[in-house]
């Protein structure tokens, strides 16, 4: 439990392990295919729903008394408009519409109130955890041909291999990486826990699909750039930190490493991703 609210997160252990990421054939940004060494992580299982972002966005409410540095971890502000745009509802569907700096403040919201270090996943460590989600399109997975154009409650479906669910459709994820086209001809086979480090707010890498993608777009190395264009709708200037108007097929999910970085490394970590 989320000390101080009525949530939990759960996680996965995924093992570490040498994979092969990308594809030999396919569109140039997902080329070479090629050898990468992942160190142990965990990974929720289901994408974070709108409870859970919910004790985050509404916890003056929460009546908690675990402390957490408020001077830190700001207040989500309040949306222009539903972030989903109404296509869903209830608690157990994904939360979505926010920016990437927004769900990074939830995770630095979460070690505040746990110790524990959590984060975005990798594109490197989405794409060796999404496994074999490809194979079960056909067996609740929320996309074009099957999600009536709405947000699901979050693990409806069949879970992979390593107990997640929704790893394809239903909402895309973010990630922690920077988008570049050339970022796997230009990465070392065999590199250790890859990472394209931020250097501006957009592109960053999306993955995983949504319930507005065709099936095509559902696979494990499908790589989607974010986009300004997700704020269009946004009258606010400056637009808002925490808020996409146009984004409400994207959510996240967050990952805990297995060896958990010193405070001071937590501090750097925090202080590059949400410097944009």
């Amino acid at each position: 439990m989320i000390p101080g609210t009525e949530t939990a997160l759960i996680f996965s252990a995924i093992p570490g392990a040498r994979v092969s990421l990308g594809q030999t054939q396919g569109e140039v940004d997902e080329a070479p295919q090629h050898a990468a060494e992942i160190s142990p992580f965990a990974m929720m299982t289901t994408e974070v729903t709108a409870a859970q972002f919910g004790a985050f966005r509404y916890r003056e409410q929460d009546g908690s008394t675990a402390s957490y540095d408020a001077d830190i971890v700001t207040r989500p502000s309040p949306p222009y408009e539903d972030p989903a745009h109404g296509l869903g509802s209830g608690t157990a569907r994904p939360a979505t519409g926010m920016t990437q700096w927004a769900a990074l403040q939830y995770a630095q919201w979460i070690y505040q109130k746990t110790g524990a270090f959590v984060r975005l996943p990798t594109e490197a460590e989405w794409e060796y955890a999404c496994a074999d989600a490809a194979g079960h399109l056909s067996e609740g997975a929320w996309y074009r041909d099957t999600g009536n154009e709405a947000l699901r409650d979050v693990g409806m479906g069949r879970a992979n291999q390593f107990g997640l669910f929704d790893m394809l459709g239903n909402a895309a994820e973010w990630t922690l990486d920077e988008y570049r086209t050339d970022a796997y001809r230009a990465r070392a086979d065999g590199q250790a826990d890859p990472l394209e480090s931020p250097t501006r707010l957009h592109p960053r890498v999306v993955r995983g699909g949504s319930f507005d993608d065709d099936a095509a777009a559902l696979t494990c190395s499908n790589r989607t750039r974010s986009s300004l264009a997700w704020k269009r709708r946004d009258p606010q200037i400056p637009k808002s930190k925490w808020w996409n108007t146009d984004s409400p097929f994207l959510g996240f999910r967050l990952v805990r490493p297995a060896l958990q970085p010193s405070p001071e490394d937590v501090a750097a970590f925090f202080d590059l991703h949400l410097s944009f």
